[in-house]
C-alpha cells in the first residue's frame, strides 16, 4: 500500500476531508457532481502530476471564497523486508503536501518542510510511482485518450508502467550515442578531409621548404667549396709565383756566376794590357832611345833625309798607334770610366811624346850626320824594336778587343741582373701579397668548414651558386613557419585520423551494442506482450469478445508500437479505435487491456476514474470482479471511481461513498 490517507483542505468542493485508503481495491462511488473525481485530482496535484482536468491554473482548484488550499497524502514508509522505501526518513508515514494560493504561489512540503518538485519526484521514484503515466493514474476521459494514442505512444506508456523503460532508454541512449558518433564521425571525416586538403597544401609547401633547405645547405656547401677553391687557386698562384721567383733566382745565380767569370776575365785582360802597355812603353822608350841615338849619328847630310824620313815614319807610326789605341778605348759604359781616364792619360802622354818626338826629329836631323857609323846597327835594333812593338800593338789590339767584348758582356749581364733583381723584387712583393691573401682566404674557408678537395674552378662554382640563387629567389615566399605549420597539420591530421578510426570502431561497437540492447528489448517486450496477450484474450473471452495485442515495427524502436485488436459477439478482431467500436466496447476493451497489464505494473498505487462508462451491467460486473482478482494477489493499491452503485458481496473491497450537501462534499466509508 502506498497511500494510507488523503487530506483535502479548501480543495474544490471539499472544505475539509480525510479519505482513508486501504490495500487492494478502493472503490469511490457516488452521484455525478458529488466530488468523486476531485479526490483523484487532489492525489494527482499532491503527487505533482502536470495534468489537471478541471482547470488550467491550480489556483482555480481552491475552494470558492478561500485564499489557500491544501492537499496532503500520507505515504506508507513502513519497512518491507526490513527496509523502508525511503531510508532517509526513519518513520512509517511521510506527509506529502501541495499548498495552493489564490495569488498563484504553489509549493510542496514533505513532512512540513518546503520541497521542490525535483525533491518530490525523487521521493516518488523511491516508491516506483510515475503520476504522469495514464496507465497508472487514468482520469476521466483518459480511456478515450489512450485509445486515440499512436501505437508508439501506447508502447511507451506500457514500458514505463511495467518498468521496462530502462530497456528502451538503453537502446535510445545507444542510438543517441550512435547518432552522436555518426555525427562525430561525419564531422571528423569532414575535418579529416579538410585537414587532408590543408595538409596536402602544407605538404607541398613543406616539400618546397625542404627543397629550399637543401638548396640553402647546398649553397652553403658551394660557398665552402668556393672558399676552398679560391684557396686552391691562390695556392696555385703562390706556387706559380714562388716557382717564378726560384727560376729567376737560379737565373740570377747563373748571371752572377757569369759576371764573376767576366769580371775575372776583364781583370786578367786589364792586367795583360797593362803589362803589354808597359812593354810597349819600354819598347817605345827603347825605340825612342835608338831613334835618338840614330839621330845623333845620322849627322850626315846624305843620311839626314833618311833619318828624317824614318823619324817621320816613326812619327806617323806613333799617330797610327795613337789612333789605334783611341779605337781600343771603351766608351758609353759606367764601368769604362776608370779605363777611359787611364787611356786619356796614356793618350795625353802619347800626344806629349809625339810632340817631343817632333822636337827630337829636329834634333836628330842634327845628330844623323854624327851617327852615320852606328846608324846601321841602330836601324837593325830599331827594326827589332819596331817588330816587337808591332807584335805588342797587335796583342794590345787583340786584348783591347777581348776587353771590350768582356766589358760589353759584363754590362749586358749587369743589365740582366738588374732586371732580374727588379723582377724578383716585384715577384716577391706579389708573393707576399698572395701569401697574405691566401692566409686570409684559408681563415675564411676554415670558418665555413674543413677543407674540401675540388677539381672545379671558382667560376664554375659561382655559376652553380647563381643557378641555386635563382631557384631560392623563386622560393622567397616560403618561410620557416611552413615546417611548423606542416608538423602542426600533420599532427592534427594523424590525431583526426586516429579519432576517426576510434569513432568508426566506437560506431561499430555501438551498432553491436544497439543490436544487443535491441535484442534484449525485443525479448523483454516480447515476453511481456506474450503474457499480456494471453491474459487479454482470457479477459475478453469472459465478456464475449476476442482480440490480441501485438508489437509492430519491432526492428525500429522509434517506430515500434503496440496495437490492440478487439472483436465482440463473434466479430473478427480489428484495431481498437474510436470509430470502429461502441463506447461500451471501447471501455470494456480498454479495461481488459489494463487488467491484463496489472500484474506487470510496478507502481504500488494505481487509479482510474469512471472506468465503467458505457458498459452494460453484465460487463460492468465482470470487469469489477476481474479488477478485484487482478489486484488481490499483487499487493497493489487500486483506486477506482464510478458513478454506478456497485455490490461486492464477499469481496475484500474498500468502498467510499461521496455526497454533496449544500456545496460540500462529504465522505462515508462502507466497510
Amino acid at each position: 500500500m502506498l497511500i494510507s490517507e488523503i487530506i483535502l483542505e479548501n480543495f474544490m468542493s471539499y472544505e475539509y476531508a480525510r479519505i482513508p485508503l486501504k490495500p487492494g481495491v478502493n472503490i469511490i462511488c457516488g452521484p455525478n457532481g458529488a466530488g468523486k473525481s476531485s479526490i483523484l485530482l487532489g492525489i494527482s496535484v499532491a503527487l505533482g502530476q502536470s495534468y489537471t482536468e478541471r482547470s488550467k491554473r491550480l489556483s482555480d482548484l481552491i475552494r470558492w471564497g478561500k485564499d489557500i488550499g491544501r492537499v496532503t497524502i500520507v505515504l506508507n514508509n513502513s519497512r518491507v523486508g526490513g527496509r523502508r522505501p525511503v531510508p532517509k526518513i526513519n518513520k512509517d508515514q511521510i506527509y506529502l503536501t501541495r499548498v495552493l494560493r489564490r495569488d498563484g504561489k504553489y509549493w510542496f512540503e514533505i513532512d512540513g518542510a518546503a520541497a521542490s518538485k525535483a525533491d518530490v519526484l525523487r521521493l516518488l521514484s523511491r516508491f516506483n510511482v510515475d503520476p504522469d503515466n495514464m496507465l497508472i493514474i487514468m482520469h476521466q476521459d483518459m480511456a478515450e485518450q489512450f485509445i486515440i494514442l499512436s501505437p508508439q505512444e501506447k508502447l511507451k506508456l506500457v514500458e514505463s508502467a511495467v518498468g521496462l523503460e530502462p530497456y528502451r532508454r538503453n537502446v535510445l541512449e545507444a542510438q543517441s550515442k550512435l547518432n552522436r558518433l555518426i555525427s562525430q564521425e561525419e564531422s571528423l571525416n569532414k575535418m579529416l578531409e579538410s585537414a587532408e586538403q590543408t595538409l596536402n597544401y602544407w605538404r607541398e609547401q613543406y616539400e618546397r621548404y625542404q627543397e629550399k633547405k637543401q638548396l640553402t645547405l647546398k649553397r652553403r656547401f658551394l660557398e665552402r667549396e668556393l672558399a676552398w677553391a679560391e684557396v686552391s687557386r691562390m695556392e696555385d698562384d703562390v706556387s706559380r709565383v714562388r716557382g717564378m721567383v726560384g727560376e729567376r733566382r737560379t737565373r740570377l745565380s747563373e748571371i752572377e756566376s757569369l759576371m764573376g767569370e767576366r769580371e775575372k776575365s776583364v781583370k786578367s785582360i786589364e792586367e795583360k794590357i797593362k803589362a803589354l802597355r808597359n812593354e810597349w812603353r819600354r819598347l817605345l822608350d827603347e825605340r825612342i832611345s835608338l831613334e835618338r841615338e840614330k839621330a845623333r849619328y845620322d849627322i850626315d847630310l846624305y843620311r839626314s833625309g833618311e833619318v828624317l824620313k824614318s823619324l817621320r815614319e816613326f812619327f806617323i807610326e806613333g799617330e797610327r798607334g795613337l789612333r789605334a789605341l783611341s779605337r781600343l778605348l771603351p766608351s758609353g759604359s759606367a764601368d769604362a770610366g776608370a779605363e777611359q781616364a787611364e787611356a786619356g792619360r796614356v793618350l795625353d802622354e802619347i800626344n806629349r811624346w809625339l810632340s817631343g818626338l817632333k822636337s827630337k826629329i829636329s834634333e836628330m836631323e842634327d845628330i844623323v850626320e854624327i851617327s852615320s857609323i852606328k846608324l846601321a846597327n841602330i836601324e837593325v835594333k830599331l827594326l827589332d824594336v819596331k817588330d816587337e812593338m808591332f807584335r805588342v800593338e797587335r796583342s794590345l789590339d787583340d786584348l783591347v778587343g777581348a776587353l771590350i767584348e768582356d766589358r760589353v758582356n759584363l754590362a749586358v749581364l749587369g743589365y740582366q741582373r738588374s732586371e732580374l733583381l727588379s723582377e724578383i723584387e716585384g715577384l716577391e712583393k706579389n708573393l707576399n701579397s698572395l701569401i697574405l691573401s691566401l692566409n686570409e682566404a684559408i681563415k675564411r674557408a676554415e670558418e665555413m668548414g674543413s677543407r674540401i678537395a675540388t677539381t672545379r674552378s671558382p667560376n664554375e662554382i659561382l655559376d652553380e651558386i647563381r643557378v641555386i640563387d635563382g631557384r631560392l629567389m623563386a622560393m622567397a615566399d616560403i618561410s620557416e613557419e611552413v615546417e611548423r605549420m606542416y608538423e602542426s597539420y600533420s599532427k592534427l591530421y594523424l590525431e583526426l585520423k586516429e579519432r576517426a578510426r576510434i569513432a568508426a570502431e566506437n560506431r561499430e561497437k555501438t551498432l553491436e551494442e544497439i543490436r544487443v540492447r535491441m535484442e534484449a528489448w525485443r525479448n523483454v517486450i516480447g515476453n511481456l506482450l506474450e503474457s499480456v496477450n494471453a491474459e487479454y484474450q482470457s479477459i475478453l473471452s469472459q465478456v464475449s469478445g476476442s482480440g490480441f495485442v501485438r508489437l509492430i515495427n519491432e526492428n525500429d524502436i522509434e517506430a515500434a508500437g503496440l496495437e490492440i485488436y478487439v472483436g465482440f459477439k463473434g466479430s473478427p478482431p480489428i484495431p481498437l479505435n474510436i470509430y470502429s467500436q461502441s463506447g461500451g466496447e471501447r471501455s470494456t476493451a480498454t479495461m481488459a487491456f489494463l487488467l491484463a497489464l496489472q500484474k506487470h505494473i510496478k507502481s504500488p498505487f494505481r487509479a482510474i476514474d469512471e472506468y465503467d462508462v458505457h458498459m452494460d451491467p453484465r460487463n460492468r460486473e465482470v470487469i469489477a470482479n476481474l479488477l478485484i482478482s487482478a489486484v488481490k494477489n499483487e499487493g497493489a493499491q487500486y483506486l477506482a471511481i464510478t458513478p454506478n452503485q456497485m455490490f461486492f458481496e464477499g469481496k475484500d473491497v474498500h468502498i467510499i461513498t461521496v455526497q454533496n450537501v449544500d456545496g460540500k462534499s462529504l465522505i462515508r466509508e462502507l466497510v
